[in-house]
Parts: structure tokens; sequence; C-alpha cells
């Protein structure tokens, strides 16, 4: 169970939650730039949370809400919280608020060899519909495309999640769910 707490993301966190994207994500972690223009666009299209503990971020994660769609453009957990429920707290939120902007679907990329964040989306009712080649960069790698119908929430199951699927077809372009900030994005480090 989570002890920290969620709250709406502020400019005042960016210099923390970019040291966490550094931590991370490496060199495909956003820029200040790129975040406070995410940052800028709330809460017109995009909905940001930290998760936090006795003053120390742990936890972010971004959501584009569009019409009836909606994207979750990232979600990272600091590694010392992985599996003690920061991101599916960070998830349920997410989910909660697209459901309450009237979105109808859910869409993210995953890079394909995090099997961890795969598992955590498909706890959640995620299914994969295609594959993104080349989507993150500078490495390269693939990303998996989950989608998710939004109605009641399904129930996380308890006990370790089953095997993940494998990779399925490449997605075609222009598929809903791209990053609509610009910038290729992560899943779950959770």
């Amino acid at each position: 169970m989570i002890s920290e707490t969620l709250r709406p993301m502020t400019s005042a966190d960016v210099s923390a939650v970019l040291k966490l994207e550094r931590e991370l994500f490496g060199e495909e972690a956003w820029s200040r730039a790129m975040l406070r223009g995410e940052l800028a666009q709330q809460p017109e299209s995009r909905h940001y949370l930290v998760a936090e503990d006795n003053g120390a971020i742990t936890g972010y994660a971004g959501l584009l809400a569009a019409g009836s769609q909606g994207d979750v453009l990232t979600l990272a957990v600091t590694a010392d919280r992985w599996g003690r429920g920061t991101g599916s707290a960070l998830l349920e939120a997410l989910l909660a608020e697209a459901a309450r902007r009237g979105c109808s679907e859910v869409f993210l990329e995953v890079r394909i060899d995090n099997a961890r964040a795969q598992q955590l989306y498909r706890r959640f009712g995620f299914v994969q519909i295609g594959v993104r080649r080349g989507y993150y960069q500078p490495s390269g790698a693939d990303a998996l495309v989950m989608r998710r119908e939004l109605g009641p929430a399904p129930a996380a199951p308890a006990g370790p999640p089953g095997p993940a699927a494998p990779p399925g077809p490449a997605a075609p372009a222009g598929l809903p769910g791209q990053a609509a900030c610009g910038r290729p994005r992560e899943g779950s480090r959770e």
C-alpha cells in the first residue's frame, strides 16, 4: 500500500521531476522546456500528477485528454518504490480523470522490453493493439501500443500477473495513442 499522497503537478515540481526523468529515462528524458510546455496545457488538455512522500516526489504521471480519447503520456516511479503501489495509484488516478473528462478509451506506448510496466497496464485492462518500430529515440527501441476501453475499472488481480503477451503486428501510422507532445514516452517504470 502506498504512503504517498497524489496531487497535481505544478511548475514548482519541475526540477524534482526532471531529476527523476534523467535517473529513469537517461538520454530519452524530457527536457525542462518540454515538461513546462506540457504543464502549460493543463487543465485544458493535460492532467499531470505527482506522488509525494514527506516532501519528496516518488513518482509522476501525465494524461492527454482530447475528445473521446485519452493518452497516458508518462508514468514513472522511483526504483525504491517499484512494486509498492505507487504506479497503480497514479494510473488509477489518470484513468479516473480520463473518464471524468468523457474519454471512452485510453491509449499508451510502452517499451517492448519493459515487462514490469506491461504487467501493470495489463492488470488495469490494457490490451496490446500494435507495435511502433523505433519509437523511442535516440535508442531506437520499439514500443507496444496498448488500449483500454473505459467503463467500470477491472479490479487489479491479487498475486503475480501472468506472462506478457508476445509482440503483435505493427501498428498503422496515425494510430490513436501517439504521444501528442511530440516526444515518444515510456510507460510505467514501477
